[in-house]
């Protein structure tokens, strides 16, 4: 089958590999049907390396896709051969202490795809995925939203994090996929006082089209001081989705006493530092994001119920003989692009 491998830093191949097959009762064989090239797949490209997890070459990266069902292990119920499918690509052990505290995201044991360490990626044609891994769609669902219900859940999750009331403010910097998905959940929620930043017009725009009432660039604005003018008290929440430590000090000066700062963006550096006094005195609460925790089918249902749509996220499509220069797009922030789909 089609394969693309990491091979050094920024060089994709495409190369030939066996298919994979059903080692475990509760196994499923899938067709690849579109893949999304996430931030930190880009980190890996460029860095070759997230924190502690480095890459040996030669590796696949990728986590987000939706598939069909090819067939099953004798344990699988409700997952026919043909069945269109949206991906969890964490698999927890589902016995450690974590998994027993509902805390899959945190498993001791996890195995996620396009991971180092844990797991390859889905830049392949079939892969196979333990069935709690796998979400059957409505026919109303397309694949590319399907596989967009992974950075959806992520968004989603977050928000529950931070508790919100239908009254509260927040920021979120970074208007990438991540950020996007945050704007949406939160308009999902009910909230109204969104505010958004990015350093790319057509990001700037999408934020305000998801629900921001307020997005602008940090080079050409002052976002704090523009958002403090409309909002004097400051935010509850502010979602860090940028992974860079200016952000992580705009939303310092935003946060209201009490508020919450909601770190999502994974930084290329290992340390984060902050204004410790402002912090302390404002007795903020920092949370740290941990990719998602049960909420692949809640965004499944938000684009099924059609109160979400996301489809203008999708702004570049890529064979798979292309995924190198999809990989460079992204990582250039060129061309308006949001999210760049590699299509089987």
């Amino acid at each position: 089958m089609k394969t693309i491998e990491l091979t050094k830093l920024r060089t994709l191949a495409l190369v030939d590999r066996p298919m994979p097959t059903i080692t475990a009762p509760s196994d499923v064989l899938l067709k690849v049907a579109c893949i999304g090239i996430c931030g930190s797949d880009v980190h890996y490209y460029t860095t070759g390396r997230i924190g502690s997890q480095v890459v040996q070459y030669p590796f696949t990266v990728g986590h987000e896709f939706s598939a069909t069902v090819v067939k099953t292990g004798p344990a699988v119920q409700n997952l026919p051969p043909g069945t269109r499918v949206a991906i969890d690509p964490a698999t927890p052990c589902f016995t450690c202490d974590q998994c027993l505290k509902n805390r899959e995201n945190t498993c001791r044991n996890l195995k996620f795809l396009g991971c180092p360490g844990q797991a390859p990626g889905c830049l392949c044609e079939y892969i196979v995925m333990p069935a709690s891994s796998v979400f059957p769609i409505p026919d109303n669902v397309t694949l590319e939203q399907a596989m967009l219900s992974e950075p959806l859940s992520i968004g989603y999750y977050a928000l529950k994090q931070s508790q919100p009331r239908p009254d509260s403010s927040i920021a979120v910097l970074g208007s990438g996929p991540i950020g996007l998905s945050s704007i949406a959940s939160a308009k999902y929620l009910g909230l109204t006082q969104i505010y958004a930043s990015d350093k790319i017009d057509s990001r700037i725009a999408a934020a305000l089209k998801t629900g921001a009432i307020y997005a602008a660039s940090p080079d050409t604005h002052d976002i704090i001081s523009d958002i403090l003018k409309i909002q004097p008290a400051g935010m509850d929440a502010v979602f860090e989705c940028a992974g860079q430590q200016e952000t992580v000090d705009q939303a310092i000066e935003l946060l209201k006493p009490g508020g919450k700062l909601i770190l999502i963006g994974i930084p290329e550096f290992d340390r984060l530092s902050f204004a410790i006094d402002k912090a302390r005195r404002k007795e903020l609460t920092i949370i740290n994001i941990r990719r998602q925790n049960g909420c692949v089918k809640p965004a499944i249902e938000m684009f099924a119920s059609k109160a979400i749509n996301l489809d203008f996220m999708l702004t570049h499509h890529f064979p798979i003989e292309k995924t190198q220069e999809a990989f460079e797009l992204v990582a250039a922030y060129a061309d308006g692009v949001i999210k760049a789909v590699i299509e089987m």
